[in-house]
């Protein structure tokens, strides 16, 4: 079975599918870096490039993550980001791929989305049934809470939502094991190292503590928003519950500004290896770049696992 990967960043996406047993015919991603690491850990049939500069070629399956800044509640959830029409090339991919199935995944938003209205639309029209799952994959084996949106289109019948495998380690059952690990034991095992006023403010953050210690122990520490804002952002600075899953993994999860990321024992956020377990990543994958380029290969792609399972449901309606 044939599957070809549009926007495929670093190939967690494609690395599920190749569990269940397909083969990679192509895949496409823009960025430099995450083309390498895609060619070393999955296969080297990947260009770099946009997905509106390349031809297709046929496959059986058609994959897709297209941007999802535009619809992230994260983010700014921004209805004029350009980023947020790519979707739409999917349907020149689908047509000129002649693929029995299309399943493009994003933030549960999008389903809510003009651009998602017309994509469906007009895969109808190309022939297609349409489907959408909403899944976390903590209920998949992976130790996160992660909710994702799967449209999936298919020529073959309706392909009912997988069925949940159980939920995954926790956080802590994830990683604690290279908490003995010095920096760069691996390649992967690197993190940011605390200086100035950031270290003092994480070496005040108690176990699943966050910004709220700060400012309790410490005000002088604390920027005048950080009182004003009160209890609203509260993951920020936080440490991760060692007993419970993690919280979305987001590409910014080496800034402890940016949501519960400092490691549940350590004073420091997590390492790229630690923030690729979460995501499912296997050990023996290495990646190309360094620091945040990495950081944002491994936060914005699928979880392997949930990805896998995708895979498997796709791979039974084909046979």
């Amino acid at each position: 079975m044939r599957v070809t990967d549009l926007f495929c960043g670093a190939g967690l996406f494609s690395a599920g599918f190749s569990a269940a047993d397909f083969e990679i015919v192509q895949a496409v991603e823009l960025d430099r870096e995450a083309v390498k690491s895609y060619s070393r850990n999955v296969s080297p049939n990947v260009v770099q490039g946009s997905v509106t500069a390349h031809k297709p070629v046929e496959t059986d399956v058609l994959i897709a993550g297209p941007p999802c800044q535009g619809f992230s509640t994260l983010g700014r959830m921004d209805p004029t980001d350009a980023r947020n029409n790519l979707s739409l090339e999917v349907l020149r991919w689908a047509k000129d791929s002649d693929a029995k199935v299309v399943v493009i995944e994003n933030v549960p938003p999008f389903l809510r989305s003009p651009q998602w209205a017309l994509l469906t639309r007009r895969l109808r029209r190309l022939g297609y049934g349409i489907e959408t799952w909403e899944l976390n994959a903590y209920d998949f084996g992976t130790p996160q809470l992660r909710r994702r949106a799967f449209t999936v289109a298919s020529k073959v019948g309706v392909i009912g939502r997988p069925a949940e495998t159980g939920p995954g380690k926790t956080a802590g059952q994830a990683i604690s094991d290279l908490a003995g690990l010095d920096a760069g034991d691996d390649a992967l095992h690197v993190w940011p190292e605390p200086r100035g006023v950031a270290a003092e403010r994480i070496a005040l953050v108690p176990p699943c503590g966050d910004k709220r210690d700060i400012i309790r122990l410490a005000p002088d520490l604390c920027p005048p928003s950080w009182i004003k804002m009160g209890c609203q952002a509260t993951d920020v600075w936080g440490r991760m519950d060692p007993n419970a899953p993690a919280n979305t993994l987001r590409c910014t999860f080496q800034n402890p500004s940016k949501g519960r990321y400092l490691h549940p024992t350590l004073n420091r956020t997590l390492s790229l290896r630690e923030g690729a377990r979460l995501q499912g990543i296997p050990d023996s994958w290495q990646m190309s770049g360094r620091g945040y380029p990495v950081a944002r290969q491994i936060g914005n792609g699928v979880p392997v696992p949930l990805a896998a399972a995708v895979a498997r449901q796709v791979a039974a309606a084909l046979h």
